[in-house]
């Protein structure tokens, strides 16, 4: 929106048109910046799902192996 004010002043245009034209220029930025940030929300859930999931098997492996060790030492 910046660089379209100062082109605007640059170029002698009337305020009224750099004000539309910087308008429209936020809101186009503003979609693009939001279709970004929803696409990196994505990834960043998934991989955070995916350690999340990983680290949660590594624990219920580790407690179903020391209960099994634990059975075999009272067997014993």
């Amino acid at each position: 929106m910046g660089l379209v004010v100062l082109r605007g002043i640059w170029h002698g245009e009337m305020a009224g048109d750099v004000a539309s034209e910087a308008i429209g220029t936020l809101i186009v930025f503003m979609g693009i910046g939001g279709l970004a940030g929803a696409i990196a929300d994505q990834l960043i859930r998934d991989g955070v799902e995916d350690l999340y999931r990983k680290r949660v098997k590594w624990f219920q492996e580790g407690v179903a192996e020391t209960a099994s060790e634990e059975t075999e030492n009272q067997t014993k």
